[in-house]
């Protein structure tokens, strides 16, 4: 029985039926003259070698599977006769060989052929599905996952399966066959010495499938130990100045080398085990094969069967000794393959709890307002500590809103909801009168723009950053939205201008030139609602200044939601929205807050302070 991962698995092979039936096909071929080069030569050698002249029998015998040897040497006899001497006939035998291994290796690679697409091809699948699934999965799944691992599961869980999977179709494509095809061959040659051969191989298939399940288990913990491993390189390359600028060296390497040693013993025990199963599995056949001998020797000197007969069993037997080792070592790699693959399951099978509705309304434009009604949420699968508690406000398009307050007070969240990076767990957002949780998510989001404190760039250039996920961006348009961002005059002094590629998150610039081209790339996507998640709060007063005067641009005829921890950037906000754990307790312009001498007055005076 199949275990439901391995059918799971297996059922990728749906998308190459035509290679594998290929493969199949020319696996029985390669089978069948394997038996043929091995199986039917032993006659003619017999009669060729035999002294005296090759003589027909007299009475023809007849095809059957219990008369098969006399039938075969009987043929072999006729077509001998044809050839003037033994020598010409052995001639000709020996190009029938050479002749039929030639085809037998042909057919065994386009067999390979067939193989390799399949193999390269459910990898490219499973790759395609992570990603895919990543993409679509909500920021709560991030916030839980180190991203380490997930690159683990994309590229050497992955890896490990593509393994798997070869083990899997090298078993049920050509080695069950083969053995299949031989034991028939064998049985017909003599049953007895084959029920014996029966007996002693189910002995070693026992042994090597407790190796197998001994296999697995450490398999799991090599898998989660490097994923442990990968995500502490990454974290590391991540912070490396703040790991330097702490003196935090030492630690870490230490840290590291604790993880590492950890690996390295599981790894040599696998590696060991994994290395002990093709030698086990070579010495116990032979064991059988000299036990074969043994019998066949015994059933020899009581005359049951011939000396040739023996020989050509043995031939036969000898050959099968490849399939075994190959499947003992196959059963290592699908249970290695197989935990891979649970792990790739994990995040595919990761429910999205952000659904979008069949019949989903498509917001093409944004014309009215956006009304937060009584809006609750709680971040651990609701049923923590509610974040935020009974949000309502209205913002008007045109408007510019600014939220204030402490760090962990809800702003952000606030925002992500509107995004629906979230689903809420109580009240409603409306934007023109729909629920947001009504919408087509593609067509909310393509109203809003984003920036955000933390510039999100890619290694790559200037002109692509900025006009990420907008096709058919013209140059020009996106020079005209870079001069908006006040960008346009540092990107031209850059080596290549717009062409200039910038590294990986951009280092390669200031962190204000960074925040100009996301500025930039808001410009470019001119979306009516704005959203600015602390986008001066990080920078210096040169850089605040260029950015502030771009984003002073960008929110000309927007509406914007801006989150502001310099409150000087925010004064002319048409509401500001003063929020303490996950509340509004305070709402108002700037003057009319600071007349009331509250919360957002006493902020004012510490940052003034």
């Amino acid at each position: 029985m199949l275990s439901p991962d391995l059918k799971r698995l297996l059922s990728y092979l749906k998308n190459y039926k035509v290679n594998v039936i290929f493969n199949f096909v020319f696996n029985f071929l390669f089978i069948v003259f394997s038996l043929f080069s091995i199986a039917t030569i032993a006659p003619f050698l017999n009669l060729i070698f035999e002294k005296g002249k090759i003589e027909i029998p007299a009475t023809e015998a007849s095809f059957s599977i219990s008369n098969i040897k006399e039938f075969a040497s009987y043929k072999a006899a006729v077509i001998l006769n044809y050839f003037p001497d033994k020598a010409t006939a052995l001639t000709y035998l020996c190009l029938v060989i050479v002749f039929v291994f030639l085809l037998k290796n042909i057919f065994r690679y386009v067999a390979i052929f067939h193989m390799s697409s399949i193999r390269n091809g459910i990898v490219r699948d499973l790759q395609n599905q992570l990603y895919h699934k990543i993409l679509s999965l909500p920021l709560s799944f991030f916030s839980k996952e180190k991203k380490g691992d997930l690159m683990m599961r994309m590229t050497s869980d992955v890896k490990e399966v593509e393994y798997g999977i070869l083990g899997v179709l090298e078993i049920i494509f050509k080695d069950p066959l083969f053995i299949l095809f031989y034991l028939t061959t064998l049985l017909i040659i003599n049953v007895k010495l084959t029920l014996f051969v029966l007996v002693m191989v189910g002995l070693i298939g026992i042994i090597v499938n407790k190796i197998g399940k001994t296999l697995k288990r450490q398999s799991k913990d090599s898998q989660e130990k490097l994923s442990t491993i990968i995500s502490m390189i990454d974290e590391t390359i991540s912070g490396i100045r703040v790991i330097n600028a702490f003196n935090n060296i030492s630690f870490l390497s230490n840290k590291f080398n604790e993880h590492n040693e950890s690996y390295n013993k599981i790894m040599v025990r696998n590696l060991r085990r994994r290395d002990l199963s093709s030698p086990m599995s070579e010495f116990l056949i032979i064991c059988v094969l000299s036990c074969v001998l043994w019998f066949g020797g015994y059933l020899v000197f009581h005359e049951e069967i011939s000396s040739t007969i023996l020989i050509s069993y043995m031939l036969v037997f000898a050959s099968l000794v490849e399939p075994f080792k190959r499947i003992s070592n196959a059963s290592y790699n699908i249970q290695k393959g197989l935990i891979s693959f649970q792990r790739i399951k994990d995040v595919l099978d990761v429910e999205n709890t952000i659904i979008e509705k069949e019949n989903a309304v498509v917001l093409n434009n944004f014309s009215s307002k956006i009304k937060y009604e009584n809006v609750s949420f709680s971040y651990n699968n609701f049923d923590g500590k509610e974040v935020l508690k009974n949000i309502s406000f209205e913002i008007t398009k045109g408007k510019m809103i600014a939220l204030v307050g402490l760090s962990g007070s809800g702003k952000s969240t606030l925002v992500d909801l509107l995004c629906r990076f979230y689903d809420i767990l109580g009240g409603s957002i409306n934007i023109d009168g729909i629920d947001l949780r009504n919408m087509q998510i593609a067509s909310l989001r393509k109203q809003i723009s984003i920036v955000s404190q933390e510039p999100i760039l890619f290694n790559d250039s200037v002109k692509n950053n900025i006009a990420f996920g907008m096709d058919g961006a013209t140059d020009e348009k996106i020079e005209n939205a870079c001069k908006i961002a006040n960008a346009h005059s540092f990107i031209t002094k850059l080596e290549n201008g717009y062409n200039t590629m910038i590294g990986d998150r951009g280092m390669t610039l200031s962190g204000g030139e960074r925040q100009r081209l996301t500025i930039a790339r808001a410009v470019l996507r001119n979306s009516p609602i704005l959203i600015l998640d602390e986008a001066t709060s990080s920078l210096d007063s040169e850089s605040e200044r260029l950015v502030q005067d771009a984003l002073t641009n960008l929110m000309k005829d927007r509406t914007s939601i801006v989150i502001a921890h310099r409150l000087s950037t925010i004064q002319h906000a048409d509401e500001i929205l003063v929020m303490q754990q996950g509340e509004i307790v305070e709402r108002g312009t700037h003057n009319n807050l600071i007349d009331k001498n509250g919360v957002y007055s006493k902020l004012v005076s510490l940052q003034m302070m």
